[in-house]
């Protein structure tokens, strides 16, 4: 780009300006020709029936209106929107459609009301009553896009003036100057780290261009600050600006804090209320002709009244005029003054277009200003750089063009090089020789920064030892749980079925990860975490507005953004929900690296991550963030926070394990077995236990858990998990304890290996708790023996029938291949314990007593009635053989013949349906068939019921003989199609109007 000329330059860039113009405008147009107002005020854009509740005169003579919600009372909310502070809205008289009553600034924005400041020419005309309705509308701003092609007309024709060595050097490769030797500094912020120090240096030395590269929490602003002061004092005058106004409010702030002299340029409407201060307006207001100011407002105030009560037009036009002849007065000395104070000023800043040459910077001369701060600079459209960049012969550019680009409407103009900042074209085209980079950050825990330090910073950022091992456990008044112990949190909803939801071409919906983050924030308040201190961030505005929906009644506090609107910004913890989730693996502008960059490096102390790991891995940056997570953090399915879940790939194998989780956060996990070492590896989608990879952060190495997808050790069909087990368990026999207890952590594939294990080796054992607390208890001596029989006459003995192997309450070995193990809960036998125990012994605590082993050709007995039991159908009166030809029923575990293998019949409207048949569980219409009625089924009563229910309420679907289809569509489905509706009208509506203007013409 060096080589270019400026004419090229300004050619393309005035028509990439005028195709983002014509988009915008397009956009706004089409807003307000065929969109319906109900679809604006769904898009945030719009608010509807609003009422006039205060009217005042406030930032400095101008004309401030509060509305709120109509009809509403105290109880009233704005809904959902997208205003902010600052924006140009306008007002409508809701009753009558037609122009605008007035357009004005939004200067406060609640949960309840907005306030609009009116500039002076309008406040003459407004006539506005308390009982009447209005709306507001956000608007284009023309005047900025006027702004942006003046400077760079003038860039075009300037020839000679201060910025001429910048302008050489930046389009017609003219070599920089020498650096020049400044004095050993003594720096004001002694806390600076050599970087930064490095940075100040370089910047201060520089003639005519430097660039500081400061990644997410590295104290760019904190630098810039310091290179201000050291320039101010070298006697320099300074120009400090920033795309937007938030980013000058901040510099305001930190430069106000060292008692500089500051002026702030801009409407006051659109300032912090900590800086208005120093905005001009208050400057003037603190000038020596204060009084006389004062004296010109007050008369212009008291005449304003005189005009709204009187009804008679001539003296109604008299009172006008002498207003105009006031304010003109009032004009000539607030120049005067103005000029005064901006020389006086040591810094003057203001937003890149605030410093254009039609506002207060017309008044001084050309070569006031030695040097021009650029703060966020990567985020900025370089036209509006240009606009301050002609004013000083020397620039110091600040940002990170690794985070997101300015934000481009027209996606032609974006990729034909419209979003493409100054910063970033000068940091490739000139590299080292004008760029300096801040390496230590300050802001998150050092697992959170690595990711991004390796994947878009070359590995070069460190932690800062106060914050490389903070937590949110580490919060006053905070618990130390599961959550809040951990850095990276990964929740996958791969193979879960939580697709996305698409309501156009550009928004995105998901209500399965809107419930998985609600649940993670309220695990976070619950352990004490403050809901201002989480943010939710996703990409797509649909989601916002779900996830709202959801939380912002629950905690007002907690701030909802999209990724973009979050930039800058940064919260203890972070809840990104990634919303894409489909088959083609399809991941949209979540493609677009500097976004997931920002979207991470918001958070300090705790990262959550809510996706969908099969879609999002298709995009090779995505990968590396999964990897990262999966390898440094935590990685738990979909399924331990939502146990009704069914997964698109069901099947009964994974089904044996979707109810072993409970439905909320777990609490810290038990003590674990030693000599486990960590565990790599992908999670697979169907696996439901949680499983960590790599050391638990903040202590030593967690034993992970075994998988049951065959990785690590515990996995199924390895050896390694089973004589670590096996290990621990003759560790214990040749110890003099009594009793083992195995952690609740272990997978229900562990659990049925130590079962096992113990009856091999003849030790009591059995699984007690729901849930995650369920563990395995083993204890020495022998399970108790079946109670003997009745005694019977001698010669009966020995010709008694052996036991019925169906009556034998043993663990049947298909539930061991399915992976499950028979609950302790309900009064049914652990695994291998023989016969039921009473609930009073089960309570029993301390030692047991050892019971006698049982005669071997028992127990031999039994072995023979389990071995027949494991060949035969499970059913009471079949014989069945089950060898070759058997299935495992889903919900007990048994195997039966395929007359029998049916769980239950169900009947509705006089037909019957199998329990497979997912019938709609309604208690009313479906109901379980008389035994005589269904003899081919095997019968599992309640369970069939509830497996039923579950399984029709995630699904949605019925299937072929199972009733009446139910048409209820869910409420995000049903919001979708409404607003579909309100745009369809709003089409059709528009057409019938200008048809019947057509008619009339």
């Amino acid at each position: 780009m060096a080589s270019a000329t400026v004419e090229s330059f300004v050619t393309k860039q005035l028509d990439l300006l005028e195709l983002e113009r014509d988009a915008e405008v397009k956009e706004r147009r089409s807003w307000q020709e065929s969109v319906s107002l109900k679809e604006l005020q769904s898009r945030g854009v719009c608010l509807l029936k609003l009422q006039v509740s205060s009217q005042r005169t406030g930032l400095y003579g101008r004309l401030l209106v509060t509305l709120e919600p109509r009809r509403c009372g105290s109880a009233g909310a704005l809904p959902s929107n997208s205003f902010t502070s600052g924006d140009i809205v306008g007002l409508y008289d809701a009753a009558h459609e037609g122009a605008q009553l007035a357009s004005g600034i939004l200067t406060r924005i609640t949960q309840k009301s907005v306030t609009v400041a009116f500039d002076e020419s309008q406040d003459l005309q407004l006539n506005l009553v308390r009982e009447s309705c209005y709306r507001l509308l956000k608007l284009a701003n023309d005047v900025t896009y006027k702004r942006l092609r003046a400077a760079l007309v003038a860039l075009k024709k300037y020839h000679s003036g201060p910025a001429s060595p910048l302008v050489e050097l930046l389009f017609h490769g003219s070599p920089p100057s020498p650096a020049g030797d400044i004095h050993p500094l003594v720096f004001y912020n002694a806390t600076l780290d050599p970087s930064q120090k490095e940075a100040v240096s370089f910047a201060l030395s520089q003639k005519e261009l430097a660039i500081i590269h400061g990644p997410p929490g590295t104290g760019k602003t904190t630098t810039l600050v310091e290179i201000i002061l050291q320039a101010v004092k070298q006697g320099l005058k300074v120009l400090c600006c920033a795309p937007s106004n938030i980013a000058v409010d901040n510099l305001v702030e930190r430069l106000a804090h060292w008692k500089q002299r500051v002026v702030r340029l801009g409407h006051p409407a659109r300032l912090l209320e900590s800086i208005q201060q120093h905005s001009l307006d208050a400057v003037l207001a603190r000038s020596d002709s204060t009084q006389i100011v004062a004296d010109i407002r007050k008369d212009i105030d008291q005449i304003l009244v005189k005009t709204k009560k009187t009804q008679d037009k001539r003296e109604r036009s008299d009172f006008r005029s002498e207003i105009k002849l006031l304010r003109k007065e009032l004009r000539q000395r607030e120049e005067a003054a103005m000029v005064e104070s901006l020389r006086l000023a040591s810094v003057v800043l203001a937003t890149n277009t605030g410093a254009s040459a039609d506002g207060p910077l017309r008044l001084l001369p050309e070569n006031h200003f030695d040097v021009v701060v650029i703060d966020e600079c990567a985020q900025a459209l370089e036209a509006s750089c240009w606009i301050p960049l002609l004013k000083a012969r020397k620039c110091i550019l600040a940002g990170d063009h690794k985070q997101l680009p300015p934000t481009i409407v027209s996606h032609r103009a974006a990729q034909d090089g419209l979003s493409r900042s100054l910063m970033e074209r000068l940091a490739e085209d000139l590299g080292a020789a004008a760029v300096r980079m801040l390496t230590v950050q300050y802001r998150m825990h050092q697992a959170i920064m690595r990711w991004a330090s390796e994947a878009l910073y070359g590995g070069q950022l460190t932690a800062h030892p106060s914050v490389a091992g903070h937590l949110l456990r580490d919060l006053p008044g905070v618990a130390d749980t599961e959550e809040t112990g951990l850095p990276l949190l990964l929740v996958d909803t791969a193979g879960c079925g939580l697709l996305e939801l698409e309501e156009d071409d550009q928004s995105r919906g998901n209500p399965g990860e809107v419930r998985l983050v609600t649940l993670h924030v309220q695990a976070l308040v619950d352990a004490g975490v403050s809901a201002g201190d989480i943010a939710v961030i996703t990409p797509y505005n649909l989601q916002v507005e779900l996830l709202r929906q959801s939380l912002a009644h629950r905690h007002p506090e907690l701030e909802i953004r999209s990724v973009d609107g979050f930039q800058g910004r940064e919260k203890e913890a972070v809840v990104l929900s990634f919303v894409r989730s489909n088959r083609k693996g399809e991941v949209g502008f979540l493609a677009e690296d500097r976004r997931i960059n920002v979207a991470v490096t918001r958070a300090r102390r705790h990262v959550a991550i809510v996706c969908d790991s099969r879609t999002v891995t298709s995009h090779a940056f995505l990968k590396t963030l999964v990897d990262h997570f999966t390898a440094h953090g935590e990685v738990r399915t979909a399924f331990e926070y939502l146990s009704d879940i069914v997964p698109e790939n069901y099947s009964q194998s994974s089904q044996s394990h979707s109810h072993s989780r409970a439905a909320k956060p777990r609490g810290p996990s038990s003590a674990t077995l030693p000599g486990r070492g960590p565990q790599e590896g992908r999670p697979q989608a169907a696996s439901r236990g949680r499983r960590r990879r790599g050391p638990k952060p903040g202590g030593p190495e967690d034993c992970p858990q075994p998988c049951l997808n065959g990785e690590g050790p515990g996995a199924a069909g390895g050896a390694g998990g089973a004589e670590h087990f096996r290990a621990a368990i003759e560790e214990f026999l040749a110890s003099e304890e009594t009793q083992l207890t195995f952690p609740a952590s272990l997978t229900s594939h562990d659990r049925l290996r130590i079962h096992q294990m113990a009856e091999e080796l003849g030790l009591r054992h059995e699984s007690a708790g729901e849930g995650r607390a369920r563990c395995v208890t083993v204890r020495k001596g022998r399970a108790p023996r079946p109670a003997s029989p009745p005694a019977q006459p001698l010669g009966q003995q020995h010709s008694q029938a052996p036991p019925d192997p169906k009556a034998l309450p043993l663990e049947r070995p298909q539930r061991e291949k399915g992976g499950q193990e028979q609950p302790a809960s309900g009064g049914q036998p652990a695994v291998g314990t023989g016969l039921r125990k009473a609930p009073e012994e089960r309570k029993k605590k301390g030692r047991a007593a050892p019971a006698p082993p049982p005669p071997a050709e028992d127990f031999d007995a039994l072995v023979s009635a389990a071995v027949k039991a494991d060949s035969t159908c499970a059913h009471a009166k079949c014989s069945a053989s089950v060898v070759t030809l058997g299935q495992l029923c889903q919900l007990c575990g048994r195997r039966y013949c395929l007359s029998h293998h049916l769980p239950e019949v169900w009947a509705y409207g006089g037909r019957a349906h199998s329990g497979q048949t997912r019938p709609r569980p309604n208690a009313r219409s479906w109901q379980l068939l008389p035994a005589p009625a269904a003899p081919r089924v095997h019968g599992c009563g309640e369970k069939a019921r509830a497996h039923a229910r579950q399984r029709i309420s995630r699904e949605g679907v019925l299937y072929a003989g199972s009733g009446a289809k139910d048409r209820s569509l869910d409420p995000a489905r049903r919001a979708q199609l409404q607003r579909k509706l309100d745009k369809k009208l709003g089409e059709l509506s528009s057409q019938r109007t200008s048809r019947r203007k057509e008619r009339g013409t």
